[in-house]
């Protein structure tokens, strides 16, 4: 039964390699596509999104100064707010499924952020999604722009000031390693600062600033090995491989429309081959064809760009349920038309509209919220995070199962779909 099989399957894949053009767009076209986007997001370090930037937020002080911060953030059109603690706010953006970043306020952030006039120096760290650096960039502005605007708040409020201003004259007090003559100095200097603040009209202490009010340190994400592409390329290669495959699925869900419309596939039935192994035949030379197109892509850039994958083990699986993932698809979509010209106009179209919603064109962080919930029905979306998550994002075996459980689930729905609406005639 199964020489049968290979026999049909060697024999499209005979067929592929003599058409020059569809050779090339099949193999050829995926791999310029990936070196060409990666070569210009190699030097993208700002940029803009189209949508709220995604954050993590994690209060390690929790008081009343990091809430009230938290609540500006909150507040802030350009963000969006997701609390968590640190160990699952690290975790949900190495992963890729936490938003750009993390942001984690220390402890003391609150009495530190409300003293950054007397020496206060509130910190935060923030931790980036390497795969999305631009909207990292706008991020730590943000921050920037909300801890200043924090410090602002606090010396506007004289309350407060004249309250951090005895607590500075007590530690003073106190304090027996400072230099005489320099405590002197404060001692005379902060109640005369006090009494200017509460005398001052507050339009008047608004233009006051110059201060700068925290320092912001970027983290590494990263667990085991790096966590993290090491280039541009290999975020961009698995878009690229997405495309190989589309192209793949297109031109051998055309060929059983061809070979219907010529009435091969008729004279096949008659033959003692059987239904199923001539369709099988077909699914596993789609199969192989795309199986070796992923297998090319993948050694040029590892040659040529330095990729190195994080599991090949995991990126095997996963190219292997990508194959089984759009073979399947292949036969439904072979299905749609009775002509070559409505086949292949209906399979582009639907391949085209996986593409756009699943990040094959546009990364899905950069789409606007309600695409971003439509785009898990893409089988695209699924084989960019397997392959990502395999070759970068330092997935595990359990974390790798959602992807691959869904590619391969999809290629049966769609071949048991497929099954069932074939037409072995027009």
């Amino acid at each position: 039964m199964m020489h049968s099989v290979f026999i049909l399957a060697g024999k499209d894949i005979r067929l592929l390699l003599r058409d020059k053009a569809g050779f090339f767009f099949t193999f050829f076209f995926p791999l310029i596509y990936a070196s060409f986007f990666g070569m210009i997001f190699s030097g993208i370090g700002s940029g803009k999104a189209l949508s709220a930037i995604e954050v993590a937020v994690v209060d390690e002080d929790n008081s009343e100064g990091s809430r009230a911060f938290i609540a500006k953030l909150e507040a802030s059109e350009e963000l969006k707010v997701n609390l968590m603690n640190r160990a699952k706010a690290e975790d949900a953006v190495r992963r890729g499924k936490g938003g750009a970043a993390y942001v984690i306020l220390g402890e003391n952030f609150g009495v530190e952020a409300d003293c950054v006039f007397f020496g206060g120096k509130p910190s935060i760290e923030v931790g980036i999604d390497p795969a999305r650096g631009a909207e990292g960039a706008m991020l730590e502005g943000l921050l920037a722009r909300h801890l200043y605007a924090n410090a602002q708040e606090s010396l506007l409020d004289k309350n407060k000031m004249s309250g951090m201003i005895d607590d500075s004259l007590d530690n003073l007090a106190e304090s027996e390693d400072v230099n005489p003559l320099t405590k002197a100095t404060m001692q005379a200097f902060l109640p005369a600062l006090r009494a200017f603040i509460e005398t001052t009209p507050t339009e008047d202490l608004n233009k006051i600033g110059g201060a700068t009010p925290a320092s912001i340190e970027r983290a590494e994400i990263k667990r085991d090995r790096t966590g993290q592409p090491n280039s541009s390329f290999e975020i961009t290669f698995p878009q690229g491989i997405a495309w190989g495959v589309l192209g793949c699925t297109a031109a051998f869900g055309l060929s059983l429309v061809i070979e219907r419309t010529n009435g091969t596939l008729v004279r096949l039935r008659m033959t003692p081959v059987g239904v199923m192994r001539i369709l099988a035949g077909k699914m596993l030379a789609c199969f192989v064809t795309t199986l070796g197109m992923i297998i090319l892509l993948l050694l040029f850039s590892m040659i040529v760009f330095k990729v190195r994958p994080d599991s090949y083990a995991l990126l095997l699986l996963a190219a292997g349920a990508v194959c089984v993932c759009f073979s399947g698809l292949m036969l439904f979509l072979s299905t749609l038309g009775k002509t070559e010209q409505a086949a292949g106009s209906i399979a582009w179209a639907v391949l085209l509209i996986m593409a756009m919603i699943g990040g094959g064109m546009v990364p899905v962080v950069f789409m606007p919220g309600f695409m971003k919930a439509i785009s898990i029905i893409s089988p695209v979306r699924w084989g960019i995070v397997a392959l990502e998550g395999a070759i970068w994002r330092n997935y595990s075996a359990g974390e790798m199962f959602t992807p691959i459980a869904v590619l391969i689930g999809v290629g049966i729905l769609f071949f048991g779909l497929g099954m069932r609406t074939f037409r072995w005639s027009k």
